[in-house]
């Protein structure tokens, strides 16, 4: 199975009745109602969903709901949510997953923290530097000035490093980060944007 399906592909079938039923769906499934249902398929703009005692209607959690940081559920994964909104042309129903609902974002956190230490820990070596994880979903780029022979040697996948936030720009979701001058034995590093 490809990381993309539609519900057909994955043998859901709607109800027979699902035009003539979509009074009763909107009326019994109001925005605000939490439902349960199981993930029927899977496109980049969002997963399709089974509701629970209502087989006429397909649910749909679109994926400009979801934390930057996290991922679309799986074909068959069980998932709850609520009723956000209701699409007469399509005869869709709108699901926010509680998951998605639940999920704090703590970019704004390090607003406050500019100038501060933080601990994070090294989840990838690039060639032109290393990337940093310094919480949930907050992930940034420690850039190198000079080009390093072996920035393996000096740093490793998994390590915890220490890195100063500089600022913080939440609207284009960065945060600028140095290695510079927080005592550690690494690489000499610039301050530039870092991504997560």
């Amino acid at each position: 199975m490809s990381e993309y399906s539609w519900p057909s592909e994955n043998g859901w079938c709607q109800a027979t009745g699902a035009d003539v039923a979509w009074t009763e769906t909107v009326r019994s499934l109001p925005v605000g109602t939490p439902i349960a249902g199981e993930v029927i398929g899977r496109q980049p703009f969002g997963a399709f969903l089974s509701i629970d005692g209502h087989p006429e209607a397909v649910g749909l959690a679109r994926v400009d709901r979801m934390p930057r940081c996290m991922e679309l559920p799986t074909v068959r994964q069980l998932v709850t949510g609520e009723v956000v909104w209701h699409a007469e042309h399509n005869h869709q129903v709108g699901i926010a997953l509680r998951e998605w609902a639940e999920h704090e974002d703590l970019l704004p956190r390090f607003a406050e923290r500019v100038g501060q230490v933080v601990t994070g820990h090294v989840t990838k070596i690039a060639p032109i530097g290393f990337f940093v994880r310094i919480a949930d979903c907050v992930e940034g780029l420690v850039p190198l000035t000079e080009p390093v022979a072996d920035l393996a040697k000096s740093v490793s996948e998994g390590q915890d490093v220490s890195v100063r936030v500089i600022a913080v720009d939440l609207e284009g979701a960065r945060v600028r980060l140095s290695a510079e001058g927080v005592g550690q034995d690494l690489p000499d590093v610039a301050i530039d944007w870092v991504f997560n």
